[in-house]
């Protein structure tokens, strides 16, 4: 009888590996929601023009003035989206507006 044992080393590679997949996943929903939501918004939907402030970061100054492109706090609040529907087994929302009006 041959036994497959797997060394240490292998496990973690393979456990890496598993991680490198989940997180190119993640990026990669990340970055569709966030090409939908270029469609539909000029300015970030959380930005509030006449106080400048960010309605995501609760009551803090945005210092992009309403440009999501590339905004750090956008983006967190889209990968902890991205964790609230997996980790209640929901299918992923394919658009921005499905993220908006759905009832997480």
């Amino acid at each position: 009888m041959s036994s497959t044992r797997i060394s240490e080393k292998d496990l973690v590679e393979a456990l890496m590996e598993k991680q490198e997949k989940k997180a190119d996943e993640k990026q990669k929903w990340v970055n569709r929601i966030l090409k939908s939501a270029k469609q539909y918004h000029k300015m970030c939907p959380y930005f509030d023009k006449r106080t400048k402030m960010c309605f995501i970061a609760m009551g803090a100054r945005c210092d992009r003035e309403g440009k999501f492109d590339a905004c750090p706090v956008f983006k967190s609040f889209l990968e902890r989206k991205y964790e609230e529907y997996r980790a209640k087994n929901k299918p992923l929302p394919l658009d921005f507006t499905d993220v908006v009006l759905s009832p997480l």
